[in-house]
């Protein structure tokens, strides 16, 4: 008995396990789900909002308060062109695409990088044509956005080229007092450039499994207990029938052979 004991104490306790395991990665998801639907309002708040000069949400210290995000701001100044790079392998049109990063520098004379939209691959290891920002004086509209960080594999690109848009590395490309806390998605421009560049689609309200996956989690936890219970009351009617087998009597059936009975008819008649 005590062997069981110790046996279903082992069950029990990989169940408790097992459970933990399971709250904290429903606890998980349940986070994930809260981040998630953040995002969505930040969006929702941000998104469409009257834009405002770039100066109002950027401060001198040129950070992006979170809070801003997607927030559409005004520039007025002037495109640096002859600093235009690429960002390289960027998800558009199905394939791998290049984004258009340009160099403006606004009327407070910070610089801040825009991207005017991406373009498809070309032949080469370039884009076959790259339309070209107006020249001069312009109004832009940009929504603004943080950063992104370097590649993890330390994967570069060629000249004029980037591998993603983390401000810093690209502010060393850059002649000037760079904003390195945000850069702006392309709204629209006055006056407008020569030719059209891909636009970018509205970020997605879609809230994403994480509600589900935590609900998961916990029913995974109470049907690990459901299952340890189930095999400790196997074990249990196991042993019982095993126990009433032994302590009952056998009884060995009668069985009288040919012979025998020739012998009682036999008798029978004398």
């Amino acid at each position: 008995m005590s062997r069981r004991l110790t046996r279903w104490t082992v069950y029990v306790l990989i169940a408790i396990g097992f459970a933990i395991a399971c709250v904290f990665l429903s606890n998980w998801q349940f986070e994930r789900n809260e981040t998630r639907a953040a995002q969505i309002e930040l969006v929702e708040q941000n998104y469409d909002a009257a834009p405002v000069p770039l100066s109002a949400v950027i401060g001198e210290d040129g950070a992006l308060d979170p809070d801003d995000e997607w927030r559409p701001v005004t520039l007025q100044g002037e495109y640096l062109a002859d600093q235009e790079l690429l960002v390289r392998n960027r998800p558009h049109g199905g394939t791998s695409a290049f984004e258009v990063l340009v160099p403006f520098r606004d009327a407070d004379g910070r610089i801040f990088i825009v991207d005017r939209g991406w373009v498809p691959p070309g032949e080469g290891a370039e884009p076959d044509s790259v339309p070209s920002p107006p020249d001069g004086e312009v109004e832009v509209t940009v929504r603004l956005r943080p950063g992104e960080q370097l590649p993890a594999s330390g994967r570069g690109a060629p000249e004029g080229q980037v591998p993603t848009i983390n401000l810093p590395s690209i502010a060393e490309q850059v002649d000037g007092e760079v904003i390195t806390g945000a850069y702006g998605r392309v709204i629209s421009e006055d006056p407008a450039g020569s030719g059209s560049l891909g636009g970018f689609d509205s970020p997605t309200d879609d809230p994403g499994p994480h509600l589900s996956y935590a609900i998961q989690w916990i029913l995974f936890a109470l049907m690990g207990f459901i299952f340890i219970g189930y095999i400790i009351r196997t074990e249990i009617v196991k042993h019982r029938e095993e126990v009433e087998g032994v302590s009952a009597p056998v009884k060995s059936p009668r069985r009288r052979d040919h012979d025998a009975d020739v012998e009682d008819e036999l008798l029978d008649v004398r």
